[in-house]
């Protein structure tokens, strides 16, 4: 038990500044330093599946504990934006504030329309700046198959811009299940 603890505390040491910035690239740093906590407590936890060169594991430790807290706040808001669409407003003050923010939501539609392997290879390269080879050993992937994974996440983007031109309106979630129960 003495080794484990002594080997855990020099994973810590030793990766604790590269999980911390990896997780602050990606969220606000007090959310970052929640990651990291939650990632050496997977790594205490799972310490006998720890590699010996540990940082690649440790990443991809941080960037599921990311993933869980983006799901966690897509279904939040997208509560909160069902609960909204209910409440009666404003129209002009609504269509001043879609005027505003109609190409950021057209990307954020488009990017929240991917499947998460492919908008986790974007955000490796875009808010990670990561490069090929880097964000791969992330992955736990070669490098080749994460450069073809990235040409086709950007491939989908941009297919699932266009598609976002043709059509303005994004089906409400009420309409999508609809659309589901009926096929």
């Amino acid at each position: 038990m003495a080794d484990d603890r002594e080997r855990f505390e020099w994973i810590y040491r030793e990766n604790f500044r590269a999980v911390l910035r990896f997780a602050a690239a990606r969220i606000d740093p007090e959310r970052a330093k929640d990651v990291a906590a939650e990632t050496f407590l997977v790594a205490w936890r799972r310490l006998d599946a720890v590699p010996a060169e540990p940082r690649p594991w440790l990443l991809g430790v941080a960037r599921r504990v990311i993933a869980g807290q983006f799901r966690s706040d897509m279904r939040r808001e997208a509560l909160l934006l069902r609960l909204r669409v209910g409440l009666p407003g404003d129209a002009a003050g609504e269509a001043d504030l879609s005027g505003a923010v109609a190409e950021r939501d057209q990307v954020l539609a488009a990017f929240a329309a991917l499947h998460e392997r492919d908008r986790e290879a974007l955000r490796l390269v875009t808010w990670d700046g990561l490069s090929s080879t880097d964000a791969a050993e992330v992955l736990g992937v070669t490098r080749i198959t994460f450069a073809v994974r990235l040409h086709r996440a950007r491939r989908r983007l941009r297919h699932e811009l266009q598609q976002g031109d043709q059509q303005p309106e994004i089906p409400s979630l009420k309409t999508r299940r609809q659309a589901d129960a009926r096929q």
